[in-house]
């Protein structure tokens, strides 16, 4: 009698939390919806808010901070009770997110920093990643000239990465091992700009770069892109992240060192989850795993979850396939020669 009844309050309570989770509607704004690896994570968020019956309803700002400011009054006035947010720029954000929280909304910053109390914060941690950036680069070229082609001046995860960087290469520099001939921040993480950034730098240095530690796979193409039209690709080590699928056949053709791979999966998901829980007043610091995150540029301390990411290069490529994050014809097409990654043979 006992078992039926604690059944009996089960389901009830599923029940309960299922009717609860009807009622949310997570609002996503997406700074740019048009690279690659945001509708991988778009397609988590959407699987996991399926399970729980929650509606999802979103907007592309297309790079605007002006459109995203719009498209987050719009998301609210749809009727977004909870907004998952990957911010274009993060102080142009901040009036959009403090409006939302005096309506009541809770907020999540997703993979990008907003530096608000108020918003939880869920990404990777940044800061590891500019390491294993640095790491794939130094151990390929422990010496010699080196470029850092930066992420967007807006994103406050361009600076994490650059300090993950620069505290693995910090005493080979300081030794004279290593010398940084070149920094540019990339407006909008656009690959063309990357590209136009490193044409210059190595114009200015007479092609004399012997490493590129390129802050994502839009920046990698970029730099790659450059490097290719002075006879450069191939030879020069560049580093990435995230795992596009163009950046994983450029690292098995030998053109890109490395990646840094963060499941995005695991991160619509976890946001998803977030989200239905902050829907149903769970607390920011009540959200399980929540830590403190401070290494913003204006040391603001909000609730946060910080996933751990993945290096991805030549010799274990097939990680990724057996992930099914990408598959063998995608990662190894027009591979060809005698240094064939194993994951292609």
């Amino acid at each position: 009698m006992k078992k039926a009844w604690l059944l009996a309050c089960a389901l009830g309570v599923s029940a309960f939390s299922s009717a609860l989770a009807a009622d949310v509607v997570v609002g996503v704004s997406w700074s740019n919806f048009q690279e690659e690896r945001w509708k991988t994570d778009e397609a988590a968020i959407k699987a996991e808010l399926a399970k729980t019956g929650a509606k999802y309803i979103s907007a592309d700002a297309q790079s605007s901070n002006e459109k995203q400011i719009s498209d987050i009054e719009g998301l609210i006035t749809k009727g977004a009770n909870v907004l998952i947010v990957l911010a274009q720029d993060n102080v142009a954000i901040l009036p959009a997110i403090q409006k939302a929280k005096a309506e009541g909304i809770p907020v999540i910053a997703y993979d990008r920093l907003i530096e608000d109390a108020g918003a939880f914060y869920i990404s990777f941690d940044n800061k590891e990643v500019g390491k294993l950036q640095a790491q794939m680069i130094l151990s390929a070229k422990p010496k010699g000239n080196y470029v850092f082609i930066k992420g967007s001046p807006t994103d406050p995860n361009a600076d994490i990465l650059f300090q993950g960087q620069m505290e693995v290469l910090k005493k080979a520099m300081d030794s004279g091992a290593i010398k940084k001939v070149g920094e540019q921040y990339t407006e909008g993480w656009k690959p063309e700009v990357a590209q136009r950034n490193m044409e210059q730098i190595l114009t200015a240095q007479g092609n004399k770069v012997d490493a590129v530690v390129a802050s994502n796979d839009g920046t990698a193409g970029g730099a790659v892109a450059a490097l290719s039209g002075v006879g450069l690709a191939g030879k020069v080590p560049v580093s990435g992240q995230d795992a596009d699928k163009a950046a994983l056949n450029r690292i098995a053709k030998g053109l890109q060192t490395g990646t840094v791979w963060k499941d995005s999966r695991t991160l619509g998901q976890k946001a998803a989850e977030i989200a239905v829980k902050l829907a149903g007043g769970t607390a920011l610091n009540k959200i399980p795993g929540a830590k403190p995150f401070n290494g913003g540029p204006k040391k603001v301390s909000v609730s946060s979850i910080l996933l751990k990411p993945v290096v991805i290069k030549k010799n274990n490529l097939n990680v990724i396939i057996d992930a099914k994050w990408a598959t063998k014809a995608e990662v190894c097409a027009g591979v060809t020669g005698k240094s064939i990654p194993p994951a292609c043979k």
